[in-house]
């Protein structure tokens, strides 16, 4: 039997692929914004997708964190900003406060002498220095899309006079639950021609879907060679302790925040310990193994068709047969014993002319093993640091920011007024060491509530303003259901 879910309509190919431009094709004035960056040539992603940008085609453009992608979407808008005009011209969307203020700092200093004007805004903070920006004719404007939203709400903030509209790290605004406020900002966006980029480290099926929402007949740039193709798979892996691996998971999909994935185990104990940790922390997990009852397998089969589990956990034998096209992320608990599963297991995810995260978690000596794995099949492989406590609170601080403040949006005049009686206990709780506690407790609370349920993902729909494009599956539903079977007790 094998399970399927309806895949993501991939990115049409470019029908004219646009050759690559090098710093001396610039126009004197972007030459002098790379002269004042201290860039004396122009990055791959720079080369292959201004000229693009400026040709104002819709492109995604598969990009990963310290590329240079950011001057690869400024140079294009300070040529297409008319500075005569102090409206929001170009629109740069990115998922956190720190990417935020990393584009704003690289638009000013590439900007300096001239008189593009950028105004950066991002929640968890008050609003009058984002006011004041407005104010002083911000013709770019990066944000987070919560509190881009907000300022539209309230009439702070008009996209009326928008050119340029860009996603920078795609996925990640996905993975931070970012997708209900990206369609509310939709329909703030002009019906006429709105050139538009989406930047992105990989492009599983829901990002493409986001893509077909908001870009026209979206081009996908490869960064390798000339050709105009999907991207690959990301492949990483972290060296973790042994005796806390499953503590190292965890951390990691905190990080990474999956719709959707497959966690690899070698033998059926680990799959059920591991499941049961999962559930321990909170996540939406099942299990899937040999000793598994046909009538229990079936149930969780049910599930994984339905789209309402979030994390299976399986060996290799009983994984056999699953195809899930509409999985992002494959994590690899134990490397597989045999190299060849290594590549059954990755090709789990990037299906369907899409790409995908294939992560591995190995001891030191096992990273040796997975290093030749790569070199034999020649798989680019990142190895990264396990993420410390500090990214951990900053990741899940902005997120639950985010969620907190998209739910306040959704309140009716009843439920703001019902809350006011509230106002001054909050205040006590804020202000005293000894109750924060407290807060701190509500909030793990109201967060441990959304690792449940998967951030909400695009589904295919009809594009508003385009011609009717062919008919698409409709993506199932990702809503978790709690298990009913007990668990057996289990100690961290």
């Amino acid at each position: 039997m094998q399970d399927t879910l309806p895949p993501a309509e991939a990115p049409a190919a470019a029908a004219a692929a646009l050759p690559e431009i090098s710093l001396d094709g610039l126009n004197p004035e972007l030459q002098a914004a790379c002269g004042r960056a201290g860039w004396t040539q122009l990055v791959p992603v720079q080369a292959k997708a201004i000229p693009y940008l400026l040709a104002d085609r819709d492109v995604m453009i598969q990009s990963r964190t310290g590329s240079g992608k950011t001057g690869a979407y400024l140079l294009p808008i300070m040529k297409k900003v008319d500075l005569r005009k102090n409206v929001a011209q170009a629109l740069v969307l990115v998922p956190t406060r720190e990417l935020a203020l990393q584009v704003s700092r690289e638009a000013e200093m590439l900007c300096e002498g001239t008189q593009l004007r950028t105004a950066v805004v991002y929640g968890g903070v008050g609003y009058n220095a984002q006011l004041e920006a407005f104010r002083n004719g911000a013709q770019l404007v990066v944000g987070t899309p919560g509190r881009i939203l907000d300022h539209l709400l309230k009439n702070t903030l008009t996209l009326d006079h928008l050119k340029m509209l860009i996603f920078d790290e795609a996925d990640r605004m996905l993975s931070m639950g970012f997708y209900p406020d990206m369609v509310r900002i939709r329909k703030y966006i002009p019906t006429g021609r709105i050139a538009s980029s989406m930047f992105s480290a990989t492009f599983p099926p829901q990002v493409v879907r986001l893509a077909g929402q908001f870009l026209k007949e979206p081009e996908l740039l490869s960064l390798s060679g000339n050709e105009v193709h999907i991207a690959e798979s990301e492949h990483i892996y972290y060296v973790v302790p042994g005796m806390r691996k499953d503590r190292s998971l965890v951390r990691i999909i905190e990080i990474e925040n999956p719709a959707s994935a497959i966690i690899f185990c070698n033998t059926k104990d680990t799959v059920h310990y591991l499941s049961v940790v999962l559930k321990r922390f909170g996540y939406d997990a099942d299990e899937l193994s040999s000793d598994l009852a046909q009538t229990a397998r079936e149930k969780v089969m049910a599930r994984v068709r339905r789209g309402a589990l979030r994390f299976l956990v399986a060996t290799d034998v009983a994984a056999r047969g699953i195809d899930i096209p509409d999985l992002s992320h494959v994590f690899q608990y134990e490397p597989p014993e045999d190299p060849e599963a290594y590549i059954h297991r990755a090709g789990r995810t990037g299906r369907m002319g899409s790409s995908g995260v294939v992560i591995s978690l190995v001891a030191e000596m096992e990273k040796f093993k997975l290093q030749s794995i790569a070199r034999y099949y020649g798989i680019t492989m990142d190895e990264r640091p396990l993420p410390s406590d500090e990214e951990i609170e900053r990741v899940v601080t902005e997120r639950v920011t985010a969620l907190l403040e998209s739910r306040l949006r959704s309140r009716d005049n009843l439920q703001v007024e019902r809350m006011q009686r509230f106002k001054a206990l909050a205040r006590t709780l804020a202000q005293s060491e000894e109750e924060l506690a407290i807060v701190a407790m509500l909030l793990d609370d109201y967060y441990q509530l959304t690792l449940h349920a998967p951030p909400e993902q695009p589904a295919a729909e009809i594009r508003e303003e385009s011609a009717p494009p062919k008919p698409q599956a409709k993506r199932p539903n990702r809503r978790s259901h709690s298990r009913n079977r007990k668990e057996k007790s289990f100690q961290p």
